[in-house]
């Protein structure tokens, strides 16, 4: 992959990533999170409810020499089930028990990766999980529903290599404003659940493959 840019939204101007940082209930568990979307780094920057600007970072990942496991190429299920480790789509005692089973079946270890690219999961992925987890999504549009939802690609740096292959280019943070690019984020997630609540309640859905009979 050779070298490649990456961006970190913040509500910081100034931080240095650091190893063994992070929390264990993000996405993919401990780590710095970028993407190779500018503008939807402007909108996770200022994604929170608060009227602070926040800031764009600008990085340059040398890929050579690591180990990058990519999502897009495990599919869909392996993707949850990485998900369900780390975040829970529902508080009920059935998803507890359920999900335990589905990580047991498609869940894969990322040990030995020094970084892991796949979808978000942001405020329109956590509706379509919560209607998957409850047996009303087919898996058939389960695809169709993630590439509705918007979600964006995101890069983790997990290993201490990764991090010694991640620089910061110097000069190039940029100030976020708040008003503008929040009402973005919002309007994206508005309309994401709208076409997602669409396909849901189309003829398209058969709710017949559902999350329970994947186990």
């Amino acid at each position: 992959m050779g070298t490649i840019i990456l961006y970190h939204g913040s509500p910081n101007k100034t931080f240095t990533p650091e190893f063994g940082k992070g929390q264990e209930k993000h996405d993919y568990g401990k780590g710095f999170y970028l993407t190779e979307n500018a503008e939807l780094a402007r909108e996770w920057a200022v994604c929170v409810p608060d009227v602070t600007s926040g800031w764009v970072h600008k990085y340059e990942l040398k890929c050579d020499g690591l180990n990058i496991l990519n999502f897009e190429e495990k599919g869909i299920l392996r993707w949850l089930a990485e998900l369900m480790k780390h975040r829970d789509a529902d508080n009920s005692k059935r998803y507890r028990m359920l999900s335990k089973k589905f990580i047991e079946k498609y869940g894969i270890s990322t040990e030995g990766y020094d970084v892991i690219k796949g979808w978000r999961a942001n405020a329109s992925y956590f509706y379509i999980a919560k209607a998957f987890v409850r047996d009303e999504v087919d898996m058939d549009i389960l695809e169709e529903l993630m590439r509705l939802g918007d979600l964006g690609i995101q890069y983790c740096i997990k290993s201490e290599k990764a991090y010694e292959h991640l620089v910061e280019i110097e000069g190039q943070c940029e100030e976020v404003d708040y008003h503008i690019f929040n009402a973005q984020y919002n309007q994206r997630d508005s309309m994401a659940r709208r076409r997602m609540k669409e396909l849901i309640d189309s003829d398209e859905n058969k709710v017949e493959n559902v999350f329970s009979t994947l186990i």
